[in-house]
């Protein structure tokens, strides 16, 4: 037993290992080491206030994001893949930003690692994207993936998934249409729909049924308010989506959308 727990706290004691994150652009690819981004020239000490992860203020070493993307144009599209299979459908143009909400790559120093998310589950690294200053792009919770491991441009989700579309006769400026985007900001990273997307952590929201389906009353806006409140369990990965970050309007256009789509089951 002895020569167990041996084992154990000297496996404990091993600093976090080095990593690797590559990123795919359709001009160029780049796999980037642990120590190449902390020595990278525009990498900087920043604060995170309030990090959407560790729910309290944080600090680390990162690069500016759009330091890494060189050559990107403003309406590309991205997807970052985590180890987890967590999948973040992002906006290229946020990402390049300099100003207001910027994003930034932070980098888990072995010699220096972070803190874990929760009593037995790791930490956010080895490279997490975080915001300064997030309120000033209305940055959602699924816009700062962590345990990244790749970073690739893709077409966009309505060219990749057709079955995650609406009717096509709705207008453009449809409120299922707004809906439409807007669970591609904050639900697309974790779960599928009608069997369409890259996720691979969240249930699929509409086959068999859609939430909407079965949660009577208010009972589902409750729940994506404060996942915890309604069900509640250990494991739970979903977040709350407070109304700072998902405005009650938003949320009812999120809900017209997956009511939409109820009817146009595959």
């Amino acid at each position: 037993m002895k020569s167990i727990l041996a084992l154990l706290a000297l496996l404990l004691s091993f600093p976090v290992a080095a990593a690797q994150l590559t990123i795919e652009l359709d001009h160029t690819r780049q796999t980037w080491q642990t120590a190449d981004l902390l020595k990278h020239p525009q990498a900087q000490t920043v604060q995170i206030v309030d990090d959407v992860s560790y729910k309290h203020n944080m600090t680390y070493r990162a690069v500016p994001l759009a330091a890494l993307l060189s050559g990107l144009k403003p309406q590309s599209h991205l997807q970052a893949v985590a180890l987890d299979g967590f999948a973040a459908e992002l906006s290229a143009a946020p990402l390049l930003e300099k100003t207001g909400a910027r994003a930034w790559l932070a980098v888990e120093d072995p010699a220096r690692p972070w803190p874990a998310l929760a009593q037995g589950k790791p930490s956010a690294g080895p490279f997490y994207l975080v915001w300064t200053h997030p309120e000033a792009g209305h940055i959602s919770p699924e816009q700062w993936p962590f345990q990244v491991s790749r970073i690739k441009q893709l077409q966009t989700v309505a060219e990749r998934f057709p079955a995650l579309l609406p009717d096509p006769t709705l207008a453009a400026d449809d409120q299922v249409n707004q809906g439409f985007a807007l669970f591609q900001k904050n639900c697309l990273a974790c779960h599928r729909l009608n069997g369409a997307g890259d996720a691979q952590v969240g249930p699929d929201l509409n086959i068999p049924y859609n939430p909407t389906e079965y949660f009577g009353g208010d009972f589902l806006k409750r729940y994506i308010r404060d996942p915890q409140s309604l069900r509640h369990w250990p494991q739970a990965k979903m977040p709350a989506f407070a109304a700072s970050v998902l405005p009650e309007h938003e949320l009812d256009l999120l809900l017209d959308y997956l009511r939409h789509m109820a009817g146009r089951k595959l």
